[in-house]
């Protein structure tokens, strides 16, 4: 054989060759290949992260060092300590009412709200808001110890939205809130409220006077005048607690909110002190209090527009009473039917009476026995009596 052929025989043998070593190689790696992950898995693993793992366990797997806080500060010393000692003055009041339950329609007294409240004396007289026990049949007291007792009903003003209860408890529970004024606050001051919003007990919230002079409705719609507003947060549960100045003094008795969806806003109200120290008193020694009226009974307002644009319309005349003395006129109807209008209150001690709030207003100021000059509008006729106000009877005023 010739080299030439030699030459033109080995390259498809060569190929031959090559090529079958190149198919074993790749089956042994395809073989060895789930091999040599696994054992990378288990030896790589430790390898690549066995620094960085015991560097973070040591790091982060153990307590962190504490860092001391050194001193409160003064202010919160002082609203720490104001805290503490006016806590023990202020109640949890719980609302119970009677319910049938059972087979037997037993009647058994059920929870059925909560409020707060403040303890007045050393007596056990207990102050509140009218609207928290107005639908109560019975009621019980919860001190800052947990300790409960019953408590009863002493009186209610429910003009001013304040009532008064009272418990038989051991004067060592009995912690009195010292009694501020309200007649020379200023906005901007701070304030405290402690209560039991949402039931949660003893809750503490700060904030300043936010305004002064504020006018809102009682209960039964009569006004509330000198209000102190604050941004003190007030929810459900704190009516009838204690406002506090940070001097711990008893400022004003909280008792609404302003707000659309029925929690706070940031805009509470409170009754002011002065008025509190007014009521109270005549609520523990009498269980009410004694108004002041002119001894009539008065159109409401709508009605009263009907008639006039402005001023209140007399509609009856107690007999005996203050202005029947003086010759004010009722209103009465002819045999016709027609209604012949009374008297028409047009200002009292110079105060236009345009509606029966100014009326009220004008009365919330004075006191039984005192005289007030009354002009009435009488068939287009302006006179003007001196009237004696008497205690207000069952006539309405």
């Amino acid at each position: 054989m010739s080299n030439d052929e030699i030459l033109n025989n080995d390259p498809p043998r060569s190929r031959s060759v090559m090529l079958w070593i190149f198919v074993v190689i790749i089956s042994i790696f395809a073989l060895s290949l789930p091999f040599v992950l696994v054992l990378a898995f288990i030896f790589g693993k430790n390898i690549l992260f066995k620094d960085n793992g015991d560097t973070d366990n040591i790091k982060y797997g153990s307590a962190r060092p504490i860092v001391a806080r050194g001193n409160l500060a003064e202010d919160e010393k002082s609203t720490i300590e104001l805290y503490n000692q006016s806590r023990q003055g202020v109640v949890n009041i719980t609302i119970l009412a009677n319910r049938k339950t059972g087979i037997n329609l037993n009647i058994q007294q059920m929870p059925e709200g909560t409020g707060s409240g403040f303890v007045w004396d050393d007596a056990g007289h207990i102050v509140t808001n009218f609207h928290v026990i107005q639908n109560a049949d019975a009621a019980q007291i919860t001190f800052a110890d947990q300790s409960v007792f019953q408590a009863r009903l002493v009186g209610f003003f429910a003009d001013k939205d304040l009532a008064v209860l009272k418990v038989d408890a051991p004067k060592g529970k009995l912690k009195p809130l010292p009694l501020g004024r309200s007649d020379d606050l200023q906005v901007g001051q701070k304030v405290y409220a402690i209560g039991n919003p949402f039931g949660l007990d003893q809750t503490l919230t700060t904030g300043i006077i936010s305004a002064l002079g504020r006018e809102i409705d009682s209960v039964n719609k009569r006004p509330i005048k000198n209000v102190i507003q604050s941004d003190a947060a007030i929810n459900p549960g704190n009516s009838g607690g204690p406002l506090l100045d940070s001097a711990g003094l008893l400022i004003g008795v909280n008792t609404a909110i302003y707000s659309t969806s029925g929690v706070s806003a940031g805009i509470s109200f409170a009754i002011p002190v002065d008025e509190v120290n007014r009521v109270v008193p005549e609520l523990i020694k009498n269980g009410k209090v004694t108004k002041p009226g002119l001894g009539v009974t008065l159109a409401p307002d709508n009605m009263s527009r009907q008639w006039v644009p402005e001023g209140v319309v007399v509609l009856d005349v107690l007999p005996e009473g203050a202005a029947a003395k003086v010759g004010i006129r009722g209103s009465s109807r002819k045999k016709t039917g027609n209604i012949v209008l009374g008297d028409i209150i047009k200002s009292v001690d110079g105060k236009d009476i345009k509606v029966l709030k100014d009326l009220y207003l004008v009365l919330d100021e004075k006191k039984v026995g005192d005289v007030v000059k009354v002009l009435i509008l009488r068939e287009e006729v302006e006179l003007g009596f001196d009237i004696t106000l008497m205690p207000l009877q069952s006539l309405k005023q």
